[in-house]
């Protein structure tokens, strides 16, 4: 598919609802007028991409409707296609053969904020302790204040032994200690009877692989106490 195979099915969409539709009018792919009505405003691409976009921005400084055509994009990647587009006021259609889809209008766009959202974010970041992370790293698990508290855990049974969930909680100072148990997310812990839980045996190789980890937190809390 070209780019101008996209022209005439966009032409027709506009010449529907009553516009009048020129091609390559200045730098703009398409220009419909309707009436006194401000300029429509289409680039067109094959496929989303930050050119499209920075186009349409530039487009903006001479009509606030400008639309994004382009053809169909990958299912899981249309959503925040459209939430980006959203944001900075451009509309979006999808052209497929002769078919086009309006999707967005330009409009203007004003985000919602996500109260619980804001409020796990803060709440991991008050939980975990230190700055165990390097910033856009992906191939390395990720250290939470989940995991940390998990890794107390950890340190606790692989020096104590088989543990009471009560003993383990006041030791490590975990308060979820029994959700982290029973739960088991990592595959860490095995529980030996009622209350009582022991390190599995990748229970016990963690304890090797976050051997520094669980040092640092050792000493943090160390240097909390004092």
């Amino acid at each position: 598919m070209a780019e101008t195979d996209l022209y005439l099915p966009v032409k027709r969409f506009l010449e529907a609802q009553g516009y009048t539709v020129k091609a390559e009018v200045r730098e703009c792919d398409i220009v419909a007028v309707r009436g006194e009505e401000a300029p429509v405003i289409v680039e067109l691409k094959t496929g989303f991409s930050l050119q499209l976009l920075l186009q349409g921005v530039d487009r903006q400084a001479m009509s606030d409707a400008v639309y994004l055509a382009f053809g169909p994009p990958r299912r899981r990647q249309q959503g925040d296609i459209l939430k980006l587009c959203r944001r900075l006021g451009l509309g979006v259609l999808v052209v497929t053969g002769e078919f086009v889809e309006p999707l967005a209008d330009p409009e203007p766009y004003q985000p919602r904020r996500n109260a619980r959202r804001t409020t796990m974010l803060l709440k991991e970041f008050a939980r975990r302790v230190g700055d165990p992370n390097v910033g856009g790293s992906t191939r390395r698990p990720r250290m939470t204040a989940y995991r940390q508290d998990a890794l107390r855990l950890v340190a606790h049974l692989s020096a104590h032994g088989a543990t009471k969930v009560a003993v383990l909680r006041a030791g490590t100072g975990t308060a979820r200690a029994a959700a982290i148990l029973q739960d088991d997310v990592y595959g860490w812990f095995a529980r030996q009877s009622r209350g009582v839980y022991v390190l599995s045996p990748k229970g016990e190789e963690a304890m090797e692989t976050y051997r520094a980890a669980i040092a640092a937190l050792a000493a943090q809390q160390v240097s909390a106490a004092g």
